[in-house]
């Protein structure tokens, strides 16, 4: 069961994509994750008060928790919805973001100081190619010159790294109800004043859109972080970094059956590199 966890994360994981294209024609990005993110907090909540969880003892470890969330949740996801909200082509966006693995490999080593073998940089990098052949050949669209709308994207990109070698440094184990109210506070507060400013808060209730919120919630928010968390727990940066290389095929594969989006000969390629590249990566031989 414990070698079927990274599998069920990349799946639910990726379906993060398919959600946020069936409500964002109702609302705006930032204005969408705030509602996901309430809806998470008060329905945490309420878990923990029937069962009683524990919350840290240390204060430290209130503040070390807050930070991972503010950068996985906060930062990530606002980074990739605002820079798809103002221009960004998803798949350049998605291929941006895609580069985490290597970014968390090259700071493991120093931060963590996490051996990175010669066969696992040959599989990060052939990960990396993989990614950049699938969402080329889904978006069809190319690099181009980097713009003022490379920034959000690039500050996701860093939030998710900095996350997650910040979380396996700092608070590997926390109980993950409380946990889960403590990382998503923090997005919230973040989020708030930056949708205030930016959008105009307004959401148009639909069926599309409340399904879709709630799938982020329950599938998104709760299913697959709560899996992000103990896969962090259980392996090095490293090992859980690489599993992001094969969320852009499993999108792909998802997108064909529910929205029929085809693949073409390039995005296939890409995805046998993505999951050569995370065979290679998998661990010291």
């Amino acid at each position: 069961m414990q070698r079927l966890l990274p599998f069920l994360f990349v799946l639910l994981w990726s379906t993060g994509f398919i959600g946020a294209k069936f409500g964002l024609p109702y609302a705006e990005p930032l204005t969408f994750l705030l509602s996901r993110y309430v809806l998470v907090i008060g329905l945490m909540l309420l878990i923990v008060c029937l069962s009683r969880a524990p919350w840290p003892r240390d204060p430290r470890q209130w503040l070390h928790i807050g930070v991972s969330g503010m950068l996985v949740h906060g930062v990530y996801l606002g980074g990739v919805f605002m820079a798809i909200h103002h221009g960004l082509p998803a798949g350049l966006t998605a291929l941006v973001v895609g580069m985490q693995p290597l970014l968390t490999a090259l700071a493991a080593g120093g931060w963590l100081g996490e051996k990175v073998a010669p066969r696992q940089w040959l599989g990060l990098a052939l990960g990396f190619a993989g990614v950049g052949l699938v969402v080329s050949g889904k978006s069809g669209a190319g690099l181009g010159a980097f713009s003022s709308m490379l920034l959000p994207a690039l500050v996701a990109l860093l939030g998710i790294t900095a996350g997650t070698l910040y979380q396996k440094r700092f608070c590997t184990r926390f109980d993950l109800r409380t946990g889960s109210v403590l990382q998503f506070v923090p997005a919230a507060l973040l989020t708030l004043p930056v949708a205030l400013a930016t959008e105009t808060m307004q959401i148009q209730w639909s069926g599309e859109f409340i399904f879709a919120l709630l799938w982020l919630v329950l599938v998104l928010s709760i299913g697959a972080i709560s899996l992000l968390n103990v896969l962090i727990r259980q392996g090095s940066a490293v090992h859980v970094a690489r599993l992001f290389y094969l969320t852009p095929p499993t999108t792909a594969l998802i997108a064909w059956g529910v929205f029929g989006e085809s693949l073409g000969p390039t995005a296939l390629v890409g995805m046998g590199l993505a999951v050569a590249g995370v065979y290679l990566a998998r661990g010291p031989a």
